[in-house]
């Protein structure tokens, strides 16, 4: 007997649905009666092929990838939910380019209902915002011979997150080049220069020598931050587990940055509860993310001449450390973007205060990892405040 004998989901495609496609349908298990061990009242029998057709019925509803099962000519016998989220509900019975306007997804359906083969293309769509997916379409026939080719799935594979790493990787991969061919470039040309027309010229070595010191420790705090990303990357699924009391911890970073705040003239004052504040954390990664967030209020926020941490640990509340400046603010553009690798609201000033772009890039890793969240609010001629929210 076929693996369509007598099966009543695939009878049911007349009907309209095809309850499933023959994908499953070609897998069904010969239909078999079990006797269960009957109880003292009663005895009953369990049909499993009733079961798993059943089961097997529902499958494509359940699934997250849009499906479309098509006719020979084009119209639609079944769409499941996710094809519904996507595209809305298709009258059952009406052509595919009711909801599908592609030129190239429409021309892979023609040729693949002539030729009978699978086929693919990456699709794109602008609106209502950037997606890009894998489009694929395959006829039941290569799985179940009794379709005879009238059938097809087509199948929608959403891969746009897999595209911006994509997008993202490259970008790092540019400007993590760029950035250290700067300073090499600039250190390149002093040696030229020192070696050639500055050779006896003391005044001008000093300087020369001065310039390419700040340069290869610029190099060397650019490769600290990209293997500080690349170690949390590895790690970042991994919650850690032990307990650190802020308090001390805070007032730690804020005594080591106390020598950079005098020489920039800004006060770092800080207000904390009585007792200790605990949360879950890496005592390491954590003083990372307060330096990184207290010296550059000290330095973005100069203009203020004060920096202001406040530790909040009330009842029912999550814990939260904010550090605020009163320099010039954030422009709220860029807001959105300050946590993206390299991204400068102003390269010259950042440079200047010897930034290198990645800082708030290790913040956000960091407080992933910690199950914790950076809020930033900001107003230009105001300042800024950086909340950690754990």
């Amino acid at each position: 007997m076929s693996a369509l004998a007598g099966a009543p989901f695939w009878a049911a495609a007349s009907g309209g649905t095809l309850a499933v496609f023959a994908l499953l349908a070609a897998n069904l298990p010969p239909r078999r009666v079990i006797d269960i061990e009957p109880e003292p009242e009663a005895d009953e029998a369990v049909d499993v092929g009733a079961l798993v057709e059943a089961a097997c019925a529902s499958v494509p509803a359940a699934l997250d990838l849009p499906l479309f099962l098509l006719g020979r000519d084009g119209s639609v016998i079944f769409q499941n939910r996710a094809a519904e989220r996507l595209f809305g509900p298709v009258p059952h019975g009406a052509h595919i380019t009711a909801r599908l306007r592609s030129p190239g997804i429409l021309d892979m359906v023609r040729e693949t209902m002539t030729t009978g083969e699978p086929n693919q293309i990456e699709h794109s769509e602008r609106l209502p915002s950037d997606a890009v997916y894998v489009v694929r379409i395959a006829p039941l026939a290569r799985v179940l011979p009794e379709a005879d080719g009238a059938h097809y799935v087509l199948s929608l594979r959403d891969i746009s997150e897999l595209r911006r790493i994509d997008r993202m990787r490259s970008d790092f991969v540019a400007n993590a080049s760029h950035e250290l061919r700067t300073p090499l470039a600039s250190m390149r040309g002093f040696i030229e220069t020192l070696q050639g027309p500055a050779k006896d010229d003391t005044r001008a070595r000093e300087r020369f020598l001065s310039i390419m010191l700040d340069q290869a420790t610029r190099m060397s705090r650019l490769v600290d931050d990209l293997l500080s990303l690349s170690r949390l990357e590895v790690k970042s699924h991994i919650a850690p587990d032990s307990i650190v009391d802020l308090v001390p911890l805070i007032g730690k970073v804020r005594d080591s940055l106390a020598p950079l705040a005098e020489e920039l003239g800004v006060e770092i004052v800080m207000d904390a509860p009585q007792g200790k504040v605990e949360v879950a954390g890496d005592p390491d990664e954590l003083v990372q993310v307060f330096e990184n967030l207290m010296e550059n209020a000290c330095k973005y926020g100069q203009e203020g001449k004060k920096v202001e941490v406040r530790i909040a640990n009330e009842p029912g509340r999550p814990v939260e450390v904010a550090i605020r400046d009163y320099g010039p603010g954030i422009p709220a553009e860029h807001v959105p973007r300050l946590t993206e690798r390299f991204y400068r609201v102003n390269v010259e000033a950042s440079r200047s205060r010897k930034g290198t772009g990645l800082g708030l890039a290790i913040v956000k890793h960091i407080l992933t990892r910690h199950r914790a969240r950076l809020v930033v609010r900001s107003q230009e001629g105001q300042g800024s405040e950086f909340t950690v929210r754990f």
